[in-house]
């Protein structure tokens, strides 16, 4: 069959298939709104029907692999979608969904005419590729087609043709999904078992955040029954990258995640007792003006995040729980006893694996019972002598300590005992602040496991974690975390070369894989970078290049464009020069997104002033912003990790702003751009990118 008739043959059918999706939309129903249960739960299916149709009805399919499957006499054409549908009349699959088993033929078949097989819930399925095919279908109609691979014919060099077709969009102020391009290593980290903490090690544009967000997608489908999406959670690195990244889970019809920072979460968790110092004072303390290593090592996120302080805080719970123990009798009324003896029989008996303050409450109850019952049997009617014996019950609970975990918190810091878990100046700032309610970001971890420790968590334990950008997560941070599940459950993903907030983060992935049991985690390595040109990638992997570590560098999908320039310019005409790019770049029309990209919050205010009087509209960008929204933007340097543009102009990189102990930071500006890459430079350009 030639081009044109396979063309049409595919139209034909994706004609045929939206009318019977159609159909069967039509079908449907209103909704349900009256009280009977059993009616719900059928109203509940139809709806999530409907919504599977209405996914599939924009975008019926993207993908097309004829299997012979071994036995059969001939192939049978599988067509991959978002949404499985079958036909309305026979049950037949027109659509398979892109979780099932069979699917993954579509994303780990790369060619050549050697059997292959997939896993079903029946086990191994062998047979043979005659045809891949790639679909493009947007608002019900084909827009393009690329077959990858047909038996039969001599394989050339259209592999990733669709691929480079879709690197090569623009983009909007939304993450998308991926679901058409999945690659092979992509789909094998999707498709891990459930019951593991991946850590995922990813190049910048590898589309870890993405593979996470589908891997959520796919275990909700391989699990169903198991799992639930309420009791999965998302923990992103800020409230505009959430926005960011918002509209994925819904594209692949997929709802109720919770999506949320470790900051937000955790002053949630712990009902608002602290408010949180503001985390633009932090950033602008740490991007503001340079540091020295020793400043890092010896930071207070480093200490407080460290599995040292986490061992250091156990010691005082095991403490606390001692003095849970009355080592006294109660004794409420003359001649009766209640032995210290019998109070630890009880605790050690009866209590279990609860938390420490639930322990605390059975065992004051558990007295309280015992008073009740003496009271009974010795038939003590006198309101009088009854209320001695309550009265002295009161006095001698409240000498059982209770805490919240800020009251904790502070009382371990204070004093003597402070100095002793962190250097006395750390310990006593601490314990000021917390006494007028305010926590700093590396307080949070101690404290939402002190409440753990302290409270439990009840019913609230998560089925699925994931954590993107967990090169900047402590050692403790995991801790706190592994409380919030029964085992393992996890997509813990990041780039150590990106790892720009050093004073808090990890350096190795073992420093947080290593929390974890032995046989419970698992590792990947995505070094192909998918968003940014060849000459971007190879211009950030030079800032990188004279660092030490273990990483490999980004290789990038072989999708060329223009060079990346360095411009020198003069201090006067800067602000002027600025605008020109922009302005040229916005004549050109290909560009939906551009970032200027600034050192600081300071200099990104002066950056937007001089477009502003250029008369050029951009958004200014800071950390109390909850959105992203896309065209021309001014955002600094720390805060653009996670985000894409079509181009970027690096407004200085002067060795003034980036010396040699901000390779990463450097980095991670360049590695924002898709397209093309600026880079101005006021007086000498950093050393970092050698002779650029």
């Amino acid at each position: 069959m030639n081009a044109q008739s396979a063309y049409q043959a595919e139209e034909a059918r994706l004609e045929d298939v939206v009318k019977d999706i159609r159909t069967q939309l039509g079908s449907i129903g209103p909704r349900y709104t009256g009280d009977d249960f059993t009616e719900q739960m059928l109203d509940l299916q139809q709806e999530e029907r409907r919504q599977r149709l209405e996914l599939a009805r924009k975008e019926a399919y993207f993908g097309r692999i004829d299997f012979q499957e071994e036995g059969k006499a001939e192939p049978k054409p599988l067509y991959i979608g978002k949404a499985g549908v079958a036909r309305s009349a026979s049950n037949d699959l027109l659509v398979i969904d892109w979780r099932a088993p069979v699917s993954s033929l579509f994303y780990s078949f790369s060619g050549g005419e050697a059997p292959v097989s997939y896993e079903s819930p029946d086990g191994e399925i062998g047979g043979t590729v005659h045809l891949k095919r790639n679909l493009m279908v947007r608002k019900q109609e084909l827009l393009r087609l690329v077959d990858s691979f047909v038996s039969g014919q001599e394989e050339d060099a259209v592999t990733d043709d669709f691929l480079l077709f879709r690197l090569g969009e623009s983009k909007d102020n939304k993450l998308r999904d991926i679901v058409s391009t999945i690659q092979q290593e992509q789909d094998k980290i999707i498709r891990a078992d459930k019951n593991l903490a991946l850590f995922i090690q990813g190049v910048a544009g590898s589309g870890k955040t993405t593979v996470a967000l589908h891997r959520l997608a796919f275990l909700l489908y391989q699990y169903a029954g198991r799992i639930r999406s309420e009791r999965m959670i998302i923990f992103a690195p800020n409230r505009m990258f959430l926005d960011y990244i918002s509209g994925v889970l819904p594209e692949l019809g997929v709802g109720d995640i919770v999506q949320t920072t470790f900051a937000d979460w955790a002053i949630e968790l712990l009902q608002k007792e602290v408010t949180l110092r503001p985390p633009a004072d932090t950033l602008e303390y740490w991007f503001e003006q340079p540091h020295d290593i020793d400043e890092y090592t010896n930071a207070s996120g480093r200490l407080k995040g460290s599995a040292d302080f986490k061992e250091a805080l156990d010691l005082k719970l095991s403490e606390l729980e001692a003095s849970l123990l009355p080592t006294e009798p109660f004794e409420p009324l003359p001649g009766w006893r209640l032995s210290p003896e019998r109070m630890k029989e009880w605790h050690e008996t009866d209590y279990g694996e609860e938390s420490i303050m639930r322990r605390r409450e059975r065992m004051v109850s558990r007295i309280k019972r015992w008073l009740e019952s003496e009271l009974k049997a010795r038939n003590v009617t006198d309101k009088k002598i009854r209320a001695k014996a309550v009265a002295k019950l009161n006095s001698f609970t409240k000498r059982i300590p209770s805490y919240t975990a800020p009251e904790l918190y502070r009382k371990l810091l204070e004093g003597k005992q402070g100095a002793s878990l962190l250097p006395a100046s750390l310990a006593k700032s601490t314990a000021t602040r917390f006494k007028q309610g305010e926590a700093e970001v590396e307080d949070l971890a101690p404290l939402v496991y002190l409440h753990i420790k302290l409270h439990g968590l009840g019913r609230s334990y998560f089925d699925h974690i994931v954590i993107d950008e967990a090169q900047d997560y402590s050692p403790f941070q995991l801790e706190a975390l592994r409380l919030c599940q029964q085992q393992p459950s996890m997509t813990v993903l990041g780039d150590l070369q990106q790892g720009i907030h050093s004073y808090a983060g990890i350096s190795d992935w073992n420093e947080l894989s290593g929390r974890l049991p032995e046989g419970s985690t698992g590792y990947y390595e995505l070094d192909r970078s998918y968003r940014s040109t060849t000459e971007i990638i190879d211009f950030a992997n030079r800032v990188l290049s004279g660092m030490s570590g273990t990483v490999k560098p980004a290789v990038p999908v072989f999708r060329s464009g223009d060079t990346v320039v360095m411009e020198p310019c003069t201090d006067s005409g800067w602000g002027g020069r600025l605008a020109e790019v922009v302005r040229s770049w916005q004549e050109e029309e290909v560009f939906q997104t551009i970032a200027v990209i600034g050192r600081t919050e300071r200099e990104c205010e002066e950056i937007h002033q001089a477009l502003t009087h250029a008369g050029l509209q951009a958004a200014l960008v800071n950390v109390r912003q909850p959105a992203y929204g896309g065209g021309l933007t001014v955002v600094p340097v720390y805060l653009s990790k996670g985000l894409e543009f079509d181009a970027v102009l690096i407004a200085d990189a002067g060795q003034s702003a980036y010396g040699p102990m901000d390779a990463k930071l450097l980095y991670v500006g360049c590695t924002r751009a898709l397209h093309r890459l600026r880079l101005l430079h006021r007086g000498e350009p950093t050393s970092l990118v050698g002779e650029a």
